[in-house]
């Protein structure tokens, strides 16, 4: 049986945020389980990513496949999309059906706005815990973690952390074999040249 997994894309999204968690569940889809199913779907046929990345989505709102998972990404394009009808509705309507509901980075403050988070816990990029704290609501904005499960919802920290949100996920869904499995066929193996220097904590 297929398995839809939709990335929900909008202007201004993060690059990285859409294309890691992308690329593991693509590579799933082709070395592990080929009823996978993995697109993206926006508003309009083609989106710009903040830094200037421009995608051709595979689908629109009005045409794209009922989706098991959704996953949202983050970048400055979430604080005006929080006041986008259009996106939250699609958000809305294809997560309260779907079996998981994920998001990386700031894309949590799309599933706050759209009801996702309340009464769960869950986590964002540092720089933007206390601005999804200032949204009110009955949320435990959690720190120290690279991704927090709640129930069926899944949000990851930022930008490279969508990554390992993917792997859990290809984990949980199939097994955590196949996510190592997934995860050497990437070579993700991480080793930044220089050590890090700078708190990343909100």
């Amino acid at each position: 049986m297929t398995f839809n997994i939709a990335f929900i894309l909008f202007p201004d999204f993060e690059e990285l945020d859409f294309v890691g968690p992308y690329e593991v569940m693509a590579m799933a889809a082709k070395y592990i389980d080929h009823d996978w199913h993995v697109y993206s779907v926006a508003e309009t046929p083609m989106v710009r990513a903040f830094h200037g990345l421009r995608v051709a989505a595979d689908h629109t709102f009005e045409n794209a496949p009922k989706p098991d998972m959704i996953c949202i990404p983050g970048g400055f394009g979430t604080r005006p999309g929080m006041t986008n009808e259009p996106l939250l509705s699609y958000i809305k309507h294809t997560g309260d059906e779907a079996q998981l509901v994920t998001s990386v980075c700031t894309g949590a403050m799309l599933l706050h706005a759209t009801g996702f988070l309340e009464g769960k816990r869950a986590t964002t990029h540092w720089g933007a815990k206390q601005e999804l704290r200032d949204l009110g609501g009955n949320v435990e904005v959690v720190d120290g973690e690279r991704w927090v499960h709640d129930g069926n919802v899944i949000t990851a920290a930022g930008v490279s952390a969508g990554i390992d949100m993917a792997l859990y996920v290809v984990g949980q869904l199939k097994s955590p074999e196949d996510a190592r499995k997934v995860q050497a066929f990437m070579e993700y193996q991480p080793a930044p040249p220089y050590a890090e220097t700078a708190t990343a904590q909100a």
